[in-house]
């Protein structure tokens, strides 16, 4: 048999699997992304900050100990989910205005875009990755918050009552359960949870706000800076709006197209403000939730497209 064969047929088009296989946008590869994200803030070791906030509910009961009960617990919630916000607003900023920056240092970026992961995928992964980290921390600071809360309910309980049959001598069945329904309602609270929510929404807001500012600053200091003043203009933004507006010669029209760039540019993190009616014992119901994971959502959105064109530009 010779070595050239006659060949018979049509020739076919040479075959490029690996482009004609790869999707344009793959959540597998945008989740990779996302717990290598995780896990590279872990090794920073961030979770350090939930043993301080530890230690901040602990003060909080040593300094509140000796206030009425319903003064106590209240506190006890006010200064824990104030924690949580800080914290979340902290891990977000400085946490996503490190990712790029690093990735750029230590060549990790340049090896991903070389692979066939488009930029949108890698923005995608970071923020998720952020994100997870900010839910992750909010649970364990949650179960600390709520099993020393716990802790403070029942010790109350057991206060109130003995100091009430001190007085009295005896004290009826219906007096024990009336003091125990007062501090269960001001104590542990399915509705709390609500309140760690919105803290999560608006944490994963402000990682995506950071993003879009690392993709556009030229250093992390410049992200850090920008990013923490949105914060604040994001909690003032309404009361300035309410200043400026009201009173004002302006067209409705326009007074609602104003409102509405302002709040795109920078977001309106008052509408997430449920903490103190939560704190106070107020029902969170879905309904509102509901509305807060879509105004959550539409925000992400909006600012991690943002990213992305200012990312697709950028030379690397």
């Amino acid at each position: 048999m010779s070595d050239a064969e006659p060949k018979t047929g049509t020739p076919s088009a040479p075959q490029v699997p690996e482009l004609q296989q790869m999707p344009l946008f793959s959540p597998a590869r945008a989740w990779a992304i996302a717990r290598n994200t995780f896990t590279q803030m872990v090794r920073m070791k961030v979770f350090y900050f939930v043993l301080i906030f530890a230690l901040f509910i602990i003060g909080a009961i040593f300094i509140f100990g000796r206030i009425s009960l319903d003064h106590e617990l209240r506190q006890i919630k006010d200064v824990s989910i104030g924690s949580m916000r800080l914290f979340a607003g902290l891990f977000a900023i400085v946490g996503t205005a490190l990712l790029i920056p690093r990735d750029v240092e230590d060549r990790t970026l340049y090896t991903i875009l070389s692979k066939p992961v488009p930029r949108f995928e890698y923005l995608l992964g970071k923020l998720l990755g952020m994100i997870l980290l900010i839910g992750v921390s909010l649970i364990i600071m949650t179960a600390f918050f709520f099993a020393i809360l716990y802790l403070r309910q029942v010790g109350l309980m057991e206060e109130q009552i003995a100091e009430a049959i001190e007085r009295r001598g005896n004290i009826t069945p219906e007096i024990r359960e009336s003091i125990e329904a007062d501090i269960r309602a001001n104590g542990v609270s399915i509705h709390l949870l609500g309140a760690v929510l919105a803290v999560f929404l608006q944490g994963s807001i402000t990682a995506a706000i950071a993003l879009l500012v690392s993709t556009i600053a030229s250093s992390t200091l410049f992200t850090v800076i920008v990013s923490t003043a949105i914060l604040f203009i994001g909690h003032v933004q309404q009361t300035a709006r309410e200043f400026y507006f009201e009173g004002a010669e302006l067209n409705i029209g326009l007074e609602r197209f104003l409102s509405a760039i302002v709040s795109i540019l920078f977001p309106d993190y008052q509408i997430f403000n449920i903490y103190d009616g939560v704190i106070s014992g107020e029902p969170v119901t879905t309904g509102l939730m509901g509305k807060l994971l879509g105004f959550a959502v539409a925000y992400v959105a909006v600012y991690l497209f943002a990213a992305y064109l200012f990312f697709a530009k950028k030379e690397l």
